[in-house]
């Protein structure tokens, strides 16, 4: 949902901050990185980051210069008379991370300020490329060569830099998932990452369940101490299922039940073990382990992911092509007449390079397939919340449409699944493949007009940012971090009503404190800002939302409401706050001293206050006797009343 939010912030500087003034060749460059932490437009007199060597702003913004000019010149910069050729360049937060430009680019030595600090440097020489510099309020950036046109080909941690600079990133969103993995974080705090996580804008882990499969009483504390710590975090902790892969203890008790691949070897391709799902007694082994660990944890959903089949190269891969056990090779027989293994026969005449007919048909029998487990395991855990009724479910599939091989590949059919999971009213959560991820982050923006002429519930739609190392020659760094990272982010939250990250660890560090600008999705009318929901500013102090007397904020942030919002200082405070609440605000008023709105939710709802309060849920009476409680998911007014006899 958007919103309409005209905001009369009492800035301490008239530079008003998250936004931007730019011009020039490299001003619609400026515009991505910037945006990419919901920056908008605005004057020169009153923006906060000016990218114009000419021009005046105010003295509090920070002003960007680019090479050799004028303005550069009085700040202390001066052009050397010999030339630079850079392509390898090393950044003083990360001096290990290889960044490499697609071209070289030569261009003039230029020394920086003895008092700047410098960012980033040419790998070999040691030139300054990227350069900052305190001045009187406010600051200046210097670059020597412009950002590129995507903004990110060059300069990954342009925005670190302007935060260290003092640039202030005012707008914030808390509603992002994270996939998280105990074998990357078994000797941590988890309490000081779960705090980390929240102020990071994370709402919910979808936490890696085949480590849990079956009752082990160390690995079970541990579980139950990341939930607690998750949910005193207002985090809500998914349990995510990876079939056909199990457990290690599974795959090792029964290596009958093992997935083959059309080389008849036990299907063990990459860190998953893959069991036969479609092998009756493992299929049912298989849900009562799975219908006992959802039971036996404090879970808020569940997440059925990747339930296809290898290889992402399809038949050309034989050894990693599945599912070619004995059961499915069986039930094809009996359908078609022949054993789908004949196809990677070269003495067959029914050998797919000689013949395609016998390899189509398997082909389509395997998406099939797939659909079928697929649905059957939606409705295994549409059973599980028969005992559990608040579970929020989840399918992680891969897209289909932009490369529309991955039927083949890998048996997926989006349009089809997404269908069911429209009527089992089950999120859908979209995971672009392997081979799009050098395309850059406006695949997202293409991917939401995909799914818009296949999804009649968009509310449901979600998707997935995988962080990893990419196999395509791609630049400037083979995973994603800095202003790409930030604009994959800050376009798929534009995109999708939800975005999910693969994965928390995967998160390079200098990227954490600006994730939750790159998620609050922000744009400018004139006066206005449009929002999205579960969006909020930073601010300090009591405020009038509306003219509304406003409880929501945590002493740093004022979360907003969805509609038309005025929001002002106030010179009285709300008679209680509250700290978190993990859905959308709608419709909200005071009447006779209490404080009612309106939220919409797929999953169960934390909301927490500072103070012991009295709750109704539409009308139903109740107090609180600590100061958090979990509300009902779906649609329901939440009425608010200070606890009597309680004061600060």
């Amino acid at each position: 949902m958007r919103l309409l939010v005209s905001i009369a912030l009492a800035w301490p500087l008239a530079a008003q901050p998250g936004t931007y003034y730019a011009c020039g060749p490299d001003a619609p460059a400026w515009g991505r990185i910037l945006s990419a932490v919901s920056f908008t437009p605005a004057p020169e007199a009153s923006a906060s980051v000016i990218v114009c060597d000419t021009g005046e702003g105010q003295p509090s913004s920070l002003r960007v210069l680019t090479g050799d000019s004028e303005a550069s010149r009085a700040l202390g910069w001066t052009r050397l008379d010999q030339t630079v050729s850079v392509r390898n360049v090393v950044d003083a937060r990360s001096p290990d991370l290889k960044i490499i430009w697609q071209e070289a680019v030569s261009i003039p030595r230029t020394a920086a300020p003895a008092s700047a600090t410098v960012f980033a440097r040419e790998k070999w020489s040691g030139a300054p490329l990227v350069a900052g510099l305190r001045r009187d309020q406010g600051a200046v950036l210097w670059l020597a060569v412009g950002p590129g046109q995507q903004g990110f080909e060059r300069f990954p941690y342009l925005l670190q830099a302007m935060a260290d600079l003092g640039v202030e990133f005012p707008f914030r969103s808390r509603r992002l998932w994270a996939f998280f993995d105990s074998a990357y974080r078994s000797r941590v705090d988890l309490e000081y990452f779960a705090r980390r996580w929240r102020e990071s804008g994370i709402a919910a882990l979808h936490v890696a369940s085949w480590h849990y499969m079956e009752p082990d009483a160390g690995r079970d504390q541990y579980l139950k101490d990341l939930i607690e710590a998750c949910h005193r975090h207002s985090i809500l902790v998914y349990a995510w299922i990876e079939l056909p892969h199990v457990s290690q203890r599974f795959w090792d008790q029964h290596p009958g039940w093992r997935e083959k691949t059309a080389l008849l070897q036990d299907a063990h391709l990459d860190w998953r073990r893959l069991m036969n799902l479609a092998n009756p007694d493992c299929a049912g082994a298989v849900q009562t382990l799975v219908s006992s660990m959802l039971d036996r944890f404090d879970w808020d959903g569940a997440n059925l992911a990747e339930l296809y089949f290898e290889s992402p190269l399809g038949y050309a891969n034989a050894a990693r092509f599945t599912p070619m056990n004995d059961d499915v090779r069986a039930a094809f027989r009996q359908k078609r007449g022949f054993d789908p293994l004949e196809a990677f026969t070269p003495a067959s005449p029914r050998y797919y390079a000689r013949n395609a007919k016998p390899m189509r048909a398997f082909l389509d029998f395997r998406a099939g397939l797939a659909y079928r487990l697929q649905t059957e395991w939606v409705r295994k855990l549409q059973a599980v919340k028969k005992s559990k009724p608040h579970l929020d479910l989840v399918l992680t599939h891969v897209d289909d449409r932009l490369d529309q091989t991955m039927r083949d590949t890998i048996g997926a059919d989006a349009p089809r699944t997404l269908a069911f999971a429209e009527q089992e009213q089950v999120r859908f959560l979209i995971e672009d493949p392997a081979t799009v991820w050098d395309r850059g982050p406006n695949r997202y923006t293409e991917l939401a007009g995909l799914y818009s002429k296949i999804a009649r519930r968009r509310d449901l739609l979600s998707i997935d940012i995988n962080i990893v190392d990419r196999y395509q020659d791609v630049y400037p760094t083979r995973q994603q971090t800095g202003v790409e990272f930030l604009q994959l982010v800050n376009l798929a939250s534009r995109a999708f009503p939800q975005v999910a990250l693969y994965f928390e660890a995967s998160i390079a560090k200098p990227d954490l404190p600006l994730l939750a600008s790159a998620a609050a999705v922000v744009s400018r009318r004139e006066d206005e800002l449009v929002v999205e929901d579960r969006v909020g500013v930073r601010w300090r102090g009591p405020a009038l939302v509306n003219g509304l007397l406003w409880p929501f904020q945590d002493g740093e942030v004022l979360w907003l409401p969805t509609g038309k919002v005025d929001v002002r200082k106030s010179d009285q405070a709300p008679p209680f706050r509250i700290l978190d609440f993990t859905a959308g605000i709608a419709e909200a008023r005071w009447e006779a001293g209490e404080f009612r709105w309106k939220y919409n939710s797929g999953a169960r709802v934390m909301i927490t206050f500072d103070r012991p309060v009295s709750v109704a849920i539409d009308g139903g009476a109740g107090e609180l006797r600590g100061r958090g409680a979990w509300l009902p998911q779906g649609a329901h007014v939440v009425s608010v009343r200070a606890a009597p006899g309680v004061t600060d």
